[in-house]
């Protein structure tokens, strides 16, 4: 099957109609919640150092860097803006392994800026841009994540280049070879998790991507089976590939109606643990001085991704269910703030890490937990969670993300700039100009000076017990 063509036909025919109006709402959900991300993480210790590294040989200021003054030619943007959004660990998540806005928003909005580019033209480009890198993904997946892969890296790529390549007018031969050109910059190593190279990865994928479309836009060539040959994409990066993945229901079924949405700044498979230990919290009145142990029974998966029993970084504190569990009970939250260097390094979250303990239980799904919290009286108090806040069961509405957003920009966007950014967001499919929405979440001057492992703030994002998502199947 000559899936790679399928796929660049399939993207340069579609049209705009053919999109559902609820997958153009999720597509307004997905770019209201990664642009909050973005503005969030602005002066994130690793954006900054990235733009340190890399700003002075940026080419023309043709983009802004959200949260930020600075402008950059539209390849460094998205970039930029691909590592901020994406370095809280606060993205959205596809219901099996993706972060699809991270790769593809970054390389689109340089684009709108840089070309003047309608909203509703914006919109239709996301949904085929993370088609095209869930389905690439999802053909290879789980054995290509298994053996180490950072799928949302390798396969975001390609996400990045059906979508400026929409934009580009690209014809078919011109979309099979930037999927092409795409293929062959695929990279991302799960071993950077906790480290600021995880955020690299969305980055460097939005920018290959942009790059791969517009290379193919003046007819530079690449092989025209990248993803299926045997030397190809699929067969090298995984001992698994079923091509019909990406070509069936094309047009008909959209992967972001599989789109999730965080409450909380970390790792979503860590979610479930948060969940049990806030509500044994809240409903017992719980304090850390008065918790013999915590016990977790997790999927396997859970110790496979975030074992780190001491964890020296808010990074690294996001790969670790042992801090989340300490932190869900000390704070009531588990927003930026609790996955900062200070709390990580925070004695009292250290003594109760100490006394976290996990264990794999087979019978979970990824997104489930059964906490124990043995107390020094000898009482035990247990919860089993079925399904953590932000998945599909238990999603986060339209009100947790506007809410999430406000949160995220606090301190650094003032209100009326939030509340247009907001409406920029939900109205972005009417919009004549979708770079009004990069123009308006610049600031003039960087109020707010750089800390490491996040902004510093010392709050969580939302009063504990009224984060996103809380009430029970909420849409």
């Amino acid at each position: 099957m000559e899936a790679t063509r399928a796929l660049a036909r399939y993207v340069v025919e579609s049209r705009y109609d053919d999109i559902p109006r609820g997958i153009r709402h999720e597509a307004a959900r997905a770019l209201l919640n990664w642009t909050g991300c973005a503005i969030g993480a602005s002066r994130h210790e690793a954006v900054e150092r990235a733009l340190a590294a890399l700003s002075e040989f940026s080419g023309p200021p043709q983009a802004g860097v959200l949260g930020r003054g600075e402008r950059l030619d539209i390849l460094h943007a998205a970039l930029i803006n691909g590592i901020s959004s994406h370095v809280l660990d606060f993205d959205d998540t596809h219901a099996l392994a993706i972060h699809p806005s991270a790769p593809v928003l970054p390389a689109l909005l340089a684009f709108a800026e840089w070309r003047k580019t309608s909203g509703a033209d914006l919109v239709h480009a996301f949904v085929l841009g993370v088609e095209a890198e869930c389905r690439i993904g999802l053909s290879v997946f789980p054995e290509h994540y298994n053996v180490g892969w950072h799928i949302t890296g390798t396969a975001g790529v390609f996400g990045a280049a059906a979508a400026a390549g929409k934009l580009l007018g690209l014809n078919e031969q011109q979309m099979t070879w930037a999927l092409g050109i795409a293929a062959t910059q695929s990279a991302g190593l799960r071993e950077m998790f906790g480290s600021m190279c995880k955020s690299l990865h969305p980055g460097r994928a939005a920018q290959n991507g942009l790059s791969a479309a517009l290379l193919a836009s003046r007819n530079f060539t690449s092989s025209e089976q990248a993803i299926e040959a045997p030397r190809g994409f699929a067969h090298v990066l995984s001992t698994r590939f079923d091509p019909t993945v990406i070509t069936r229901e094309l047009g008909e079924h959209f992967e972001l109606s599989s789109n999730m949405y965080k409450p909380y700044a970390c790792g979503l498979v860590v979610h479930a643990a948060i969940d049990g230990c806030i509500q044994l919290r809240n409903e017992h009145n719980l304090k850390p001085e008065s918790i013999a142990r915590i016990d977790l029974k997790v999927c396997p998966i859970v110790l496979e991704l975030t074992a780190k029993t001491t964890p020296q970084s808010g990074l690294e504190g996001k790969f670790s269910v042992y801090h989340a569990a300490a932190v869900a009970m000390i704070h009531g939250a588990a927003g930026e703030a609790q996955f900062s260097d200070a709390c990580v390094r925070d004695p009292r979250v250290v003594a109760l890490r100490e006394r976290v303990t996990a264990t794999a239980d087979d019978t979970l799904a990824k997104s489930a937990v059964r906490v124990s919290i043995h107390l020094n009286d000898g009482r035990t108090l247990a919860r089993h969670v079925e399904h953590a806040l932000g998945t599909l069961q238990r999603p986060m509405s339209d009100a947790d993300i506007e809410a999430k957003f406000r949160g995220l920009t606090d301190g650094i966007l003032d209100g009326r700039q939030t509340d247009e950014l907001i409406r920029l967001c939900w109205s972005v499919d009417t919009l004549p100009d979708a770079g009004e929405i990069v123009r308006r979440a610049q600031v003039s001057s960087l109020t707010l000076a750089p800390s490491p492992g996040g902004r510093g703030k010392t709050g969580s994002l939302l009063p504990p017990g009224e984060g996103p998502g809380m009430r029970e199947g909420n849409h």
